[in-house]
């Protein structure tokens, strides 16, 4: 690290004056002339047939201005698109902003409104009439494949990798997946101890602070601006394009400061209702949803049963690993169950594998990415086996992780070998730190039980596309125009990694993020791909502005361009180090010879090799009321090379809160006709400050040899690993092996009475 002078500092962010005083502007802070407020009419069944929808009565109320419903929008037909993180069939996408035929789950949205207030549109929405039948519901993936299950879609037929001839019966099986390598049976016979379990994990919302919103103008002259806070600008820019069939051209999107995402952002669910509402009313409308909308309608993360079993010889080395996942996609296919087929036995070097994989549509909201989309679910499951495995064995876990752990060249599920990867250099830096060798940390109560826990966990991290351009300004500063929203402080790591290899200071770059006419395309905010793939355009366009100093320099002593290069902050002469000048000097000089420099770069970098995460986990469990409560933690993770040190805790941090809470309470609670039960942040139970200690990072850096940083992404993998290695350690402090999240209290002592009955314990008992 000794050879950089900007990567690896920490400066302050470039928007940080302006989110703590509160001038940062939000999307649902946005304001213009004669702008109208629009509100979404949502079912109020998890599953019913549209006969009929009566706006009339809506639309005699005084300042009512426009009603819109799912024949305003045009027919898809059967296209499907890539508009994000993968492709999508445009008729289910369209349907979910407004539906069609049929409601598939509570808070599926019906009809919208424009009025001249809020109150107004309110009004409105309960004056339209509409007609439902309702239909039976199927809410659990099990019950969902089965061949008498309630049928959401007539149309859908089983995709699948066993059988490339496919199904004509309807089903809700949208996807079946199927991977193998080697011999797995000939594997499990070579095995010493063969451990097989079940697993089921709850949905599970994003948790963003920041309702979805969209402000939308379709002008006279056929243009149409949007203003939104999401993921990705050109994302919102295609999908509003396909489902309404306008040019690109047409639409410009200004994304606005986002109040998170996490990947719950990046399909669109208010953006084109907006477009077509201010095209009926002929002024600008802003639509917004509050609360229980978002929890009711917009994409959490699947719900998943996982059967996995794995075998290991006496010598603790993994011989084979089979998996049986199910995923809920909700109302529409497309789970991330690809990710968990993949992910599941990623952080391993296993030779014989057998996985299967099934995508499945249940009445329940649509899913969505949220942080390594597929993976925690996946390791819920096999992290807590391993353990199991390590304890029959009598090996530490993370020895056994060292021993087993993915390296380069180990194939994944699909196939592809690994190149340079962090896995085992994760292990060891988790088993050298303090923490695992420390004493348990002290519990709030003598009497309740502790325990430590330890788990990995694997993801992949994507490249895309990215473009940014750096304008070289009189005063030796540089204005950087990019088009990756940010998140979690991408503006600083990308502006660091222009400063880089011009010599400048990061406060000498002043990023940028602009709309869609601004910049040329770049992918959404996700996949952990800014601060790489963004990055990386910035070294490039850095690159680029060396070159056009150096021919600039040259120009003004007269001599060729291969006679100059660029280095330490400026151009010097190759036959003479004593002659050069500085960047701040040729920045001023240039202006007079020639006009601005600009660098512009556009990457579709590879995607990298992907990252890895270590968490320890200490617990204290009541064995009374089953609460489980954090006493410590600490991660370990591969970022390759750390850009800025602190985001990368803050990320690593936010990731294991997230993960802390989907392991102990987050979770949809839906009634036997499918409604949503728990609708609001004092229901839906995420974790505060009051739940968890501080949480300890340690920084692993395996560079990327491809990356010119060599960064890996670091936003997703932390969410992977804290649930598991919270089952393991509830394990070691009262004795049972957790195989649901979340482990909120009711289950845990479930989990410890059964234990106890069976072992003619009082409940009470202390345990371990």
């Amino acid at each position: 690290m000794s050879h950089y002078q900007v990567i690896g500092t920490r400066p302050i962010r470039h928007d940080g004056v302006d989110k703590v005083t509160g001038r940062a502007l939000y999307g649902a802070d946005f304001q213009t002339a004669g702008l109208l407020h629009g509100r979404i009419l949502r079912s109020p069944h998890a599953h019913a047939r549209i006969r009929r929808i009566d706006p009339s009565a809506a639309l005699k109320i005084p300042g009512v201005i426009a009603v819109a419903t799912a024949a305003d929008f045009p027919d898809p037909g059967d296209r499907i698109a890539n508009l994000g993180e993968g492709a999508i069939v445009l008729r289910h996408l369209s349907a979910n902003c407004l539906a069609r035929d049929k409601v598939l789950y509570h808070g599926h949205a019906v009809a919208a409104v424009a009025a001249t207030n809020a109150h107004v549109a309110e009004e409105a929405l309960a004056a339209i009439q509409v007609d439902y039948e309702p239909l039976p519901v199927v809410m659990d993936v099990l019950k969902a494949m089965q061949p008498d299950a309630p049928i959401l879609h007539d149309d859908l037929t089983t995709e699948s990798m066993a059988a490339p001839n496919g199904a004509t019966k309807p089903t809700n099986i949208a996807k079946h997946l199927h991977y193998k390598l080697g011999d797995p049976e000939r594997g499990f016979a070579a095995a010493d101890v063969i451990i097989e379990r079940e697993f089921r994990t709850a949905t599970v919302h994003q948790g963003y602070i920041e309702p979805h919103n969209a402000t939308a103008l379709w002008n006279a002259d056929g243009t149409l601006t949007i203003w939104c806070s999401t993921q990705g600008a050109f994302t919102v820019r295609a999908q509003v394009a396909e489902l309404l069939q306008i040019p690109v051209s047409k639409i410009k999107v200004v994304p606005m400061e986002i109040g998170g995402g996490f990947g719950g952002k990046i399909r669109v669910y208010l953006e084109p209702v907006a477009a077509v509402l201010s095209k009926k009313a002929g002024r600008p409308v802003k639509v917004l949803m509050d609360r229980a909308a978002v929890l009711a309608a917009t994409g959490p993360t699947p719900g998943s049963y996982i059967k996995v079993k794995v075998g290991a010889d006496k010598s603790g080395r993994l011989t084979a690993a089979q998996a049986y996942l199910a995923y809920e996609a909700g109302a529409y296919p497309g789970s991330p169950i690809w990710a968990g087929c993949v992910c599941i036995f990623s952080c391993y070097d296993i030779p014989n594998l057998l996985i299967d994989g099934y995508d499945v549509c249940v009445n329940k909201p649509a899913t969505s990415a949220y942080r390594a989309p597929g993976a925690t679910n996946a390791a819920m499951a096999m992290e807590t086996v391993v353990d199991e495995i390590c304890e029959r064995l009598g090996i530490d876990p993370l020895d056994f992780r060292i021993h087993n752990g993915a390296r380069e060249g180990t194939r994944r599920a699909d196939g592809l070998p690994f190149p340079k990867i962090g896995m085992i250099e994760t292990c060891q830096a988790a088993k050298a730190h303090p923490h695992y060798s420390a004493p348990l940390a002290p519990g709030t109560n003598p009497a309740f039980p502790r325990g430590r826990g330890v788990a990995a966990g694997f993801w992949f991290n994507i490249g895309l596309k990215s473009t940014v351009a750096a304008s070289v300004n009189s005063d030796g500063t540089v204005s950087l125009v990019e088009g990756s929203t940010d998140i979690g402080g991408t503006r600083t790591s990308v502006a660091m990694q222009l400063a880089e290899p011009l010599g400048l200071r990061a406060e000498d770059v002043r990023p940028n993020v602009v709309d869609t006419d601004a910049i040329g395309y770049t992918d959404v905010t996700g996949g952990s791909r800014v601060t790489y793939a963004t990055g990386w355009a910035a070294y490039e366009a850095a690159l680029d502005i060396q070159r056009q100093m150096c021919e600039r320099v040259a120009a003004l002593w007269k001599v060729a361009v291969d006679e100059v290069q660029y280095e330490n902050g400026g151009v010097v002469a190759k036959s003479d180090p004593n002659k050069r000048m500085s960047f701040k000097e040729i920045a001023a000089e240039v202006q007079k010879h020639g006009g601005t420099i600009v660098g512009r770069a556009s990457v579709d970098p590879p995607w990298p090799g992907g990252a890895y995460a270590v968490a320890i986990i200490d617990v204290e469990v009541d064995p009374e009321t089953g609460k489980i409560n954090i006493l410590r933690c600490t991660v370990a993770q591969d970022c390759g090379r750390a850009i800025h040190p602190s985001y990368v805790e803050g990320q690593i941090q936010g990731g294991t809160v997230q993960g802390i809470g989907w392991g102990l309470n987050e979770e949809y609670v839906y009634d036997d006709q499918g409604h949503l039960l728990n609708a609001s942040f004092l229901d839906y139970r995420m974790p505060t400050a009051l739940d968890l200690p501080m949480i300890d990072t340690v920084i692993v850096e395996v560079p990327d040899p491809r990356h010119p940083f060599g960064v890996r992404g670091v936003g997703e993998v932390p969410i992977v690993p804290p649930p598991a290695a919270i089952a393991n350690a509830v394990y070691r402090a009262v004795g049972v092996r957790m195989n649901v999240l979340p482990m909120s209290p009711g289950r845990v002592a479930k989990a410890i009475l059964a234990k106890a009955g069976a072992a003619g314990k009082p409940a009470g008992a202390t345990w371990g």
